[in-house]
């Protein structure tokens, strides 16, 4: 099942807000290849993806009643808490990795485990990759670097030597744009 027209996916969140369990799944069988592409993509991990999946999931569940329209479609809502579960993630993998540091230098052992692509041929991954590569290379840059590595405005200024406004200013032309894309190819 692909994305949802706009006026449908809102239908059935206000479905949710009621404790509709079959808007639920519909809903899932919608969005869950979008939402698991963007994890996967953020946490590079499948199990750790997944799990994140079934905690979106849950969230937008018990958040449907104050779920707005006027906040943002049904697709931008999931990619957020996707990508705030997300970056709360990395940044926990990230102080855990630390602790662990001194082990891998004694043993010369790396943790790092393979990218898994089982979702790589999604039509929500190709939809999203296929939007992000038609954005300016200076626009896609600093979306990448915020959704997908969970970098703040503020860790992309300094790591592209670009003022601060400067990217804020090319982030939000890069959603316009990026929502533009992404609603023209849904339609």
């Amino acid at each position: 099942m692909s994305a949802l027209a706009a006026d449908e996916a809102r239908e059935l969140i206000r479905q949710l807000a009621g404790g509709d369990r079959g808007a639920f799944g519909r809903f899932y069988d919608a969005y869950a290849p979008l939402v698991f592409t963007f994890a996967l993509r953020m946490l590079r991990e499948r199990a750790a993806a997944e799990d994140l999946l079934q905690e979106v999931f849950l969230q937008a569940w018990r958040d449907a009643p104050s779920y707005s329209p006027e906040r943002g479609t049904p697709e931008a809502w999931l990619v957020m808490m996707t990508r705030s579960r997300a970056i709360d993630k990395l940044r926990s993998i990230r102080r855990r990795w630390k602790s662990f540091v001194s082990m891998e230098r004694q043993s010369g052992q790396s943790y790092d485990a393979p990218v898994e692509s089982g979702a790589a041929a999604s039509e929500a991954r190709i939809m999203v990759n296929s939007a992000l590569a038609r954005l300016p290379d200076n626009q896609r840059q600093v979306l990448e670097m915020a959704y997908f590595d969970g970098m703040s405005q503020t860790e992309i200024a300094a790591r592209t030597n670009e003022p601060l406004g400067t990217v804020k200013t090319r982030m939000r032309a890069a959603l316009h744009r990026l929502r533009e894309l992404v609603g023209k190819e849904t339609i």
